[in-house]
């Protein structure tokens, strides 16, 4: 048996934390928040009308199979899920509709009623490529640990694997070869902002992307995503995880070459294994620092600003989640991305509309608002969200570019509450408020740390981030520890 501190109560420290103390080590997590859930918060406004329950970090869940594993493999059932048709309703410039399936035959059929049948014939082109792309992933990077670029270069792909994969070219080069239809492109570009990326910039490999989420659907969790944390914490618990709130590491110690504890406030607590749920950039910056290592996370990811509305009313014409398109879409990649970065002007608006009354009032609606947006900081690829005015500002400009795109709901407000990246960075302690960590591309920081005993697990490590890429990365930590039996042989 080992000591094993995990640090961080996201949905990776306590799926690992579970794991761990599954197989039979003595687990204790430190978080330096009053709650668990990390990136996957929520906010509960109560109101003379009722209580509204907002989901302030992931909204989508997807690859259930690997929440049935997890909780299968921590002697529980999984949370209920709950299938979504559309998984989104896309609404481009023109006005165009088009609701994205898990069934690819009814999404072509979708396809060639908005678009023409030239267009349906192309996705399903880009999608035979893209299950390529899924299949190599999924059994040769996603579940399995990922040290160096040299490891990624001795995968053993076969031929038509890496010429599925395209390396060197951007997701945005893909969509070009493949698909003739503008809004088509812009759809699969999208699909570059779930790793944080430039579609401009993104590996072509990012395909997989929309092949997972449209192969295997897009889920839901009554009474919010957030409530996965619930569950996790529940199975922490019953296998004898001490799961401590408000407690933060302040520094991990290393001897000879191996970890020997952490620094908890002024406290020293002795560990055989440490396993970091902290943004890899706050890792090696602070807790272990390892100059050599911070280079490599100095592209971070894209930002979200989000605003949570508590509205009068219903609204017609939204599913669960709709994806409001602006005219020029790479203005709003420049303006993020660029140097100076800035707020974009006419943003894509992501909308999560619930129809579940366990999180909002009779006759009302629960909001969630999120545009992608500059990383908080001061410098040329930031924005100082801090600025006194610019967060309120923001928020209405980005509620008049839903009332442009057919959605004006601002006399029926009865409360706003603003997020920012700033928001982030304080609540989860993600540098910046990038939502992914590092930006994109296929490797990240690896799960096994520069010391022995040291482990990475989380989003801004391998395999990345997203709630499914999180509960993998756990996976890969816990099988690199082994069951208590092995430890102290390796």
């Amino acid at each position: 048996m080992a000591e094993v501190v995990v640090i961080g109560a996201g949905v990776g420290g306590l799926a690992c934390a579970a794991r761990l103390a599954a197989g039979g080590h003595r687990v204790t997590v430190y978080e330096r928040s009053t709650v668990v859930g990390g990136k996957l918060g929520r906010l509960v406004v109560e109101r003379p009308e009722g209580t509204y329950r907002f989901d302030t970090g992931p909204s989508l869940l997807t690859l259930p199979q690997v929440f049935d594993e997890l909780f299968a493999d921590l002697g529980g059932g999984a949370p209920e899920l709950v299938p979504l048709d559309p998984v989104v309703r896309h609404v481009f410039p023109d006005g165009t509709v088009l609701d994205s399936s898990a069934d690819p035959g009814v999404f072509l059929d979708r396809i060639d009623a908005a678009f023409g049948s030239d267009a349906a014939a192309d996705w399903a082109t880009l999608w035979r490529r893209a299950g390529r792309v899924w299949t190599a992933s999924w059994r040769d990077i996603l579940r399995r640990p990922l040290d160096s670029p040299a490891a990624l270069a001795g995968l053993a792909w076969r031929f038509g694997d890496l010429a599925a994969v395209a390396p060197g070219m951007s997701l945005r080069g893909l969509g070009r070869r493949h698909l003739g239809d503008p809004r088509l492109r812009m759809l699969l570009d999208r699909y570059a902002t779930y790793t944080g990326a430039d579609p401009r910039r993104a590996p072509a490999a990012l395909v997989a992307v929309p092949y997972a989420e449209l192969s295997f659907g897009g889920w839901y969790l009554p009474g919010g995503l957030a409530t996965l944390a619930d569950a996790l914490l529940s199975r922490c618990e019953a296998l004898g995880v001490s799961v401590r709130t408000g407690a933060a590491v302040t520094r991990i110690s290393a001897a000879g070459g191996r970890v020997n504890g952490v620094r908890v406030g002024s406290a020293f607590v002795p560990a055989d294994v440490v396993v970091s749920n902290v943004d890899a950039l706050t890792l090696y910056r602070d807790l272990l620092p390892a100059p050599r290592r911070l280079g490599r996370l100095a592209d971070r990811s894209l930002a979200g600003f989000v605003v949570l509305l508590g509205l009068r009313g219903r609204t017609p014409g939204l599913a669960h989640h709709t994806v409001l398109f602006p005219t020029d879409y790479d203005a709003e990649f420049d303006a993020i991305f660029g140097a100076p970065a800035r707020p974009a002007a006419d943003p894509t608006v992501f909308v999560t509309v619930a129809d579940d009354p366990l999180v909002r009032p009779e006759g009302h609606e629960a909001w969630f608002v999120l545009v992608n947006a500059p990383r908080h900081g001061i410098g040329p690829g930031a924005v100082d969200w801090d600025r006194p005015g610019l967060a309120d500002a923001y928020a209405d400009r980005v509620l008049s570019v839903l009332a442009a795109r057919g959605f004006d709901v601002r006399d029926r407000v009865l409360f706003r509450e603003v997020l920012t990246p700033a928001s982030l960075e304080r609540s989860a302690g993600a540098p910046g408020g990038a939502i992914y960590g590092t930006a994109g591309g296929l490797l990240r920081p690896a799960n096994r740390g520069p010391v022995r005993g040291l482990f990475l697990v989380g989003g801004s490590a391998h395999p990345g981030g997203g709630l499914p890429m999180v509960a993998l990365s756990a996976k890969i930590v816990a099988e690199s520890v082994g069951p208590a039996r092995q430890v102290g042989t390796r």
